[in-house]
Order: structure tokens, then sequence, then C-alpha cells
């Protein structure tokens, strides 16, 4: 007689949105951030079954930002799953029809569209393992609406194992031999620490390499806290100082760009001899000649591989003229604040394991220079793009991070009012997940610079806002922490310093709700004088 139980199993059905968690889930995914919808609903739901962790937000937008953020801190990249029409309606006008894997395919690693339900786990394996092999990256898989709920014999799914991690490649030994030489030979050496450092885990190797030749350096925003930012060594106070003075300049895993002024003079010497580190080839080379290119994995390159001098000095004293101008701002007993004045309170009291999330214009470039930071892959801002929007999803997806592997952590997300305006909404996001984030809303009345309430009533007497208040105003004293009490978290309107160092206090204290403290500071605030221009460069 026949097996009746093999007739059942081989007779069992599973569904698309079934195959598609488990492919997600046999690929090691965590967590999932997203808004459910048709024809996506169905997905969620079986991740969550399967031990996934789900967090709805509110803004498509910010679930991107969230779960690339998440990609950075776990090291397993951004994979972006969105629903399509269904394949019988296609060029016929479908429900929001739109070549979607062909437009991705612009701004990702890979994006396809699974040509069956048995191909999904193919597919879902391959845009993983392209999201974190050579430089990581966002992949994209498109899913049919009619594939959520099609049904198919679960004996005809073959899952992919896990994909294995990436290969660690090492720069050739020649080459390694000519860097060596060429810092040997530098009286004025600069390391420059980037992103691509923190996200190789390279601290422990960059540490030994800057203690051991007594190297200065410099992180770029994402690369604080590979090596503290109080360490001796670091010279971020005088950063204008030390790029345009270096003479041979080791690049690990940053990027001569726009936040690096592309490596040109007049921010530095026109005959600098530049070290790239990198392991994406393409990148070595861009915008300069370098003297010396390591290709390779940074923490592997490190470990492959002078005395106090008049450069040592130079650096001090300007280190030592510029804390002394910050401070002499963060002293002003003036009211409304400045900047400094905020950050340097904030400062004293910020827990040294804390993450610190940050966007805005004087707001994110200021508390660059004075919220420090003592540990990798624990600053989280707008960095190369500079994009507006992405500070309440970084902070989620920080505050998930941190509450499933180091308990108790703070996740301080520090806004200017225009940018906390981008996302403001996943407020209601933070306290429906009861995560332990802090928002300070640093509130200049405007975009850049502002109006006080005074100036805004007399403007108003003379025509209608539309005609007169200035592009860049927002209207005065808003009282963003009413948004945080709204749903019941809790809220602080500061004006002074003793009420700042209060409310940090208790927030920090209280570990059971979010806070957010909305911090005025003078409309008209602006940074310190700077040497240059931000966006300095030589004609070219």
């Amino acid at each position: 007689m026949p097996d009746s139980n093999f007739a059942e199993r081989s007779e069992e059905q599973v569904s698309g949105a079934k195959v598609i968690a488990q492919a997600l889930k046999t690929q090691d995914v965590e967590y999932i951030f997203g808004i459910v919808g048709i024809p996506v609903t169905e997905i969620a739901i079986a991740a969550q079954q399967l031990g996934i962790k789900y967090i709805g937000m509110r803004n498509e937008q910010a679930a991107c930002y969230a779960a690339s953020a998440i990609g950075y801190l776990t090291s397993r990249p951004l994979l972006v799953i969105g629903g399509s029409s269904e394949r019988n309606q296609e060029t016929m006008g479908a429900f929001q029809e739109f070549p979607q894997v062909e437009a991705c395919r612009l701004y990702t690693k890979f994006s396809a569209r699974p040509s069956s339900i048995e191909a999904i786990p193919f597919v879902i394996e391959k845009a993983v393992r392209s999201s974190i092999y050579g430089r990581p990256g966002a992949c994209y898989v498109d899913i049919p609406a009619d594939f959520v709920n099609l049904q198919v014999n679960v004996n005809s799914i073959k899952y992919m194992e896990r994909c294995m991690s990436p290969p660690i490649s090492m720069a050739e030994t020649s080459a390694v031999c000519t860097a060596a030489s060429v810092i040997r030979n530098a009286k004025q050496p600069l390391l420059i620490i980037g992103k691509g450092a923190a996200y190789a885990h390279a601290e422990e190797s960059i540490k030994k390499l800057v203690e051991q030749y007594k190297l200065p350096f410099l992180p770029t925003p994402m690369g604080k806290g590979v090596v503290p930012d109080n360490h001796p060594y670091c010279v971020g106070a005088a950063r204008s100082r030390a790029l345009q003075f270096a003479d041979v300049i080791v690049l690990f895993g940053a990027r001569l760009n726009w936040i690096l002024h592309f490596g040109l003079p007049p921010r530095y010497q026109p005959d600098v001899k530049f070290i790239q580190v990198d392991i994406c080839a393409e990148e070595l080379g861009n915008n300069v000649k370098p003297a010396v290119t390591l290709l390779g994995n940074i923490h592997a390159v490190t470990k492959q591989y002078p005395p106090e001098s008049k450069w040592w000095k130079t650096l001090r004293e300007k280190m030592k003229s510029n804390e002394a101008a910050s401070k002499e701002l963060a002293s002003k007993k003036s009211l409304p604040m400045n900047y400094y004045t905020v950050f340097y309170h904030v400062q004293e009291q910020l827990p040294r394991d804390c993450f610190v999330v940050s966007e805005g214009a004087n707001t994110m470039d200021i508390g660059r220079t004075v919220l420090q930071n003592y540990l990798p892959r624990h600053r989280l801002d707008a960095g190369t793009f500079g994009t507006m929007g992405v500070g309440l999803g970084f902070a989620i997806a920080a505050a998930v991070v941190a509450k499933d592997r180091s308990p108790g952590q703070w996740i301080i997300c520090v806004e200017g009012d225009s940018a906390f305006g981008f996302s403001g909404m996943e407020v209601e996001t933070i306290c429906r997940y009861n995560l332990p984030i802090i928002l300070l809303v640093v509130n200049n009345n405007g975009i850049y610079q502002g109006f006080d309430t005074d100036t805004w009533k007399e403007m108003l007497k003379f025509q209608d806002a539309t005609a007169v208040v200035p592009p860049m105003c927002l209207l005065p004293n808003s009282h963003y922490e009413q948004v945080m009490t709204a749903f019941g978290g809790k809220g602080y309107f500061v004006q002074t310093p003793e009420e700042l160092q209060k409310s940090l206090r208790q927030s920090l204290a209280d570990t059971t709700k979010p806070s957010l403290i909305n911090i005025m500071i003078e409309p008209q605030a602006t940074r310190k004088a700077q040497d240059f221009h931000w966006l300095t460069r030589s004609n070219m």
C-alpha cells in the first residue's frame, strides 16, 4: 500500500509570503522595518511568526533609514523588499504599476524579481550576499502581488544555506612596505579614520598603529569612536590645521569627497602624499593621485603592517586655541543660549557608552566637534549626502539593537528643529515600542537661522506671511515636546542652562519612557569663525 503520510506531505502547500519569510530567516535576517499594506502585509506576519522582529514605522522613508542603520550596526546591509503589481496585469495600468526593478537597478548593487516562488530563496540569498560582499550596499527584491498568497507544493521549495561571511582580502605585501616607508619618512603625518574603518571593526588594529607610532588622527563624522575622541592623539580640535599642513595622510576607509574637501588645495598642501586603504578598488585614486594604494579589508591591512616633533607642537597649539574659543562661547551667560552652551552642558552628562545620532545644519556640524564618542559604531548622522530626515529612523534602529545586545544603553538623538520636522511622527513609533531614546531638539526657529517671537509678530503686521516671512524661518517657539507627550513620553521645554541640565538629568534617570527636550536657542546663533568656508575648493 502507498504511504499515506508521504502522500499528505507531498500535497502540503505553502504560500509565497511564508517562503519569503523563511528565506529571510535562513539568511539570518533579524529585523524588518516597514509599513504594511497591499500586497506585503502577509509577509510581515509570516516573518513575525518565524521570530523575525518587525518594527512598524510611520513613513517608508524612515523605515529605510532605520534598516540601513541596522545594516551598519550589525554588518548585514540593507535589503529592500517591495510589492509590485500582479504579473497578469502588466502593461494594463495595474495598481501602482511601475518598472521598479529597472528603477532600483541604478541605485543598488543588485535588483531582481524572482521568476517563480521556487526561485525566491535563490534570489534572496544572492541579494543578501551581494549586499555584504565587497563594498557593502543596498539590494532590492521585487515581489509581484500575486506571489504573496499563491500556494505551491512545499516540496518544490529548496532553501539556500546562509551565505558565507564576506572573504577577507589583504593588500599586496610590496605596497604595504612602500606605505610603511612613506609614513616613516613623514615629518607631519596624519591618519583620517573613516566610516569604512568602523564598519570593518578595525578599532583595535588602528588604535595600536596610532599609539605605536604616535600618529595624530582625525575621525570623519561616522568614524568617530573607532579611536576614542578623548584620545591624546585625536586632533579633531585642530582639524583645518592638520589637513592643511600634513605632508603624508593615510585614509582608512575615508573618501576624498566634499567632507574632506576633495583632497585639493588650499585645504591641503599641493604636494601632500596620500595613502589610501579601502575595500573598493574604484575608490582608489578619486580626485587625487595617491602615493600608495592598499586594496583590502581595513582591519586586515592595518594588522599587516615617530616621536614628539614640531608637527605635534603646531597641532597642539591650534587645538588649544580652538578649544578656548569654543569654551568662551559655551560660557556665555546671555539668553537665549547659543549652540556651544547647549552642547557643553549636554556633553557633561552624556553616558560614555551612549549612541549619538545627529542631523541638522549647525546642530550637526557643531555637535560633531563638541559631543564626543568613545566607542566605535556609536555615531550615526547624515553623512556624505547630508540627508535630512534620517535622525529618528537611525535612532530607532540603534535603540532596537541596544535593547537586544546592550540593555541599559541610551540613544541620544540630537536634532535641529527643521530636521526634526522631516520624520517627527516617528515619535509615535518610539513610544509604541518604548525605546530608550532621548530626543534633543535644538530649536532656533528656522533653517540655519530664524526670528524671535517679537520680530515674527512685527513682520506679520505689514503683509501676509507668504509675502514677508523669509524662506528659512519656521514658527517661533514651537512646542515640539508636546509631540512626545501626546504619545505618552516625557516632554520638556527649556530656555536656560539650568533647565537643560535638570531635564536631561531627569530623562537619563527615567528608564521607563522616552523623552524629548525642546531647547530654545538664540535664533541668529551660528558657528565660531572658521579658517575656511565649509565647501572651499580650488578652481578646477
